[in-house]
């Protein structure tokens, strides 16, 4: 059974912004303005996960900003350079069935229409015409398989209780 992962990565901290302690991010979510909506946010600082309120938010032009109460200074919000931003799971909406969030697919094991277990998915590209898995091989020297994530065409089956998605996809070593 795939483990529950109870904290779910949405973003990065770039640097401060201003005089006033605003605070630049970089959002991984769809759009990237979606991680205003979430709150609070669990900041990974001082190598431990820490819980803050935003304040304020605001989208300039491509720019996410945020300000976090009691941070009112360029000092103060450098603490947070480089921190993780990440969110509680229950803290994400429910999906219809044969919808998945990109973190529950990262770490399945690929099986082809064969059985021929093709290797784990270690992350998702998104290239505009669709999204793709990546899937690394076990054993050493072995290239990554990209797979259009495409339900229904490619993607035939995933279970997440099993950890396995099934593909249809010939791959010849």
């Amino acid at each position: 059974m795939q483990q529950v992962k109870s904290r779910i990565v949405v973003g990065r901290i770039g640097g401060a912004h201003g005089v006033r302690g605003w605070i630049k991010i970089m959002s991984y979510t769809r759009p990237k303005e979606n991680i205003f909506t979430y709150s609070p946010w669990l900041i990974h600082v001082n190598g431990q996960w820490q819980e803050f309120e935003i304040e304020d938010a605001q989208q300039r032009g491509e720019r996410l900003l945020v300000k976090f109460s009691d941070i009112n200074s360029p000092e103060g919000a450098r603490i947070f350079l480089n921190c993780d931003i990440a969110i509680k799971r229950e803290q994400l909406p429910d999906l219809d069935e044969g919808q998945y969030y990109w973190h529950d697919l990262i770490g399945l094991d690929v099986f082809n229409q064969d059985q021929v277990n093709l290797g784990r998915i270690s992350e998702i590209t998104e290239t505009g015409a669709n999204d793709v898995l990546v899937v690394r091989q076990k054993g050493e020297n072995k290239s990554n398989i990209l797979i259009p994530l495409v339900m229904d065409v490619y993607v035939k089956q995933v279970d997440l209780d099993a950890n396995k998605m099934q593909v249809d996809w010939h791959f010849e070593d």
